[in-house]
């Protein structure tokens, strides 16, 4: 494979789209132009083209192989935020390399993992305590998969499709209905988007207990009880964004170290429960069109390149 022509600076690759995968609330909220006029600047894609509210390229869960570029990468598989396409060239230092023990068709869950590692740095967990997850969409079931790991941690995924219970024992957490789910918890993870969700999740708090919210609403209005337990309990909610590393973790991590580290974590197969559809690129107007209106649902839908 060649490496950089010699007319020019090693500092741009040519990449080859081996698999990308649909960020299924973002990019649903993106195609039904739900992206509010004050957050067209923060909501851009790293490699987006056009502008909001449309139409615009998007997406941000891309696996290639690098046919030209620096040498150190040529030939590698890496992982980059660039939609869904299926060549394109970009800067190297917006490639992550993929390790070789994590299949190229798992890494596209890179991004997914990365937000739900930053969520358990925004928390953090203690030992032994109480943890719930409400919301088993992609990145819930992310939040889940690493809580999975944490030591004498008591871990529940909640949510309204009973189908995710099967999800929740594969990734080694139980499950529960909402109406169901267990109280006194020390921190609840929200990722459902829904004002019902996070309502939920506050009613589950222990005293002095948080909320970390993950979840985007869009142009969503969202209202919820704080004249009542949020207030007595001394409850706290906050957000967590993946566009910043929590300044507990800046001296040591940067934002690639970060996603570095989410590749890594995925060397477990646990992970390969989360794929749970895939359709090649020639597919994806449809298939998009589908996974919007909530025609084809499921976890991570992942696109599939032609190797040629």
């Amino acid at each position: 494979m060649p490496a950089c022509p010699p007319a020019r600076l090693c500092d741009e690759a040519v990449v080859r789209t081996l698999y990308s995968a649909v960020s299924r609330g973002t990019e649903s909220l993106v195609f039904h132009g739900r992206v509010p006029t004050s957050q067209y600047a923060a909501m851009r894609a790293p490699f987006q083209e056009g502008d909001f509210p449309g139409p615009v390229k998007y997406g941000y869960l891309n696996v290639g192989r690098v046919e030209a570029g620096p040498t150190e990468l040529v030939g590698r598989a890496v992982f980059s935020l660039y939609p869904h396409q299926t060549r394109f060239r970009v800067p190297a230092g917006a490639l992550t390399l993929v390790p070789d023990a994590v299949p190229p068709e798992r890494a596209v869950l890179a991004g997914i993992v990365e937000t739900a590692l930053n969520a358990l740095w925004d928390a953090p967990p203690m030992i032994g305590d109480r943890i719930a997850v409400v919301g088993a969409g992609m990145v819930g079931c992310c939040v889940a998969a690493l809580l999975a790991r944490f030591p004498g941690a008591t871990v529940q995924l909640v949510d309204v499709d009973p189908a995710r219970a099967e999800v929740a024992a594969a990734l080694g957490v139980e499950f529960a209905d909402p109406t169901r789910a267990m109280d006194d918890c020390d921190v609840v993870f929200h990722s459902s988007a829904t004002q019902a969700g996070l309502r939920r999740s506050l009613e589950l708090l222990a005293p002095e207990g948080s909320v970390v919210d993950l979840s985007w609403y869009g142009d969503q209005q969202v209202t919820l009880p704080l004249g009542e337990l949020f207030h007595s309990r001394r409850l706290s909610l906050r957000s967590s964004q993946v566009g910043a590393v929590p300044p507990e973790r800046r001296g040591r991590y940067t934002a690639a170290a970060r996603l570095g580290l989410a590749l890594d974590l995925l060397r477990d197969p646990i992970f390969d429960v989360l794929i749970t559809g895939e359709s090649d690129f020639d597919e994806l107007p449809r298939v998009m069109a589908e996974i919007a209106t909530g025609k084809l649902p499921g976890l991570c839908h992942r696109i599939r390149y032609s190797p040629h």
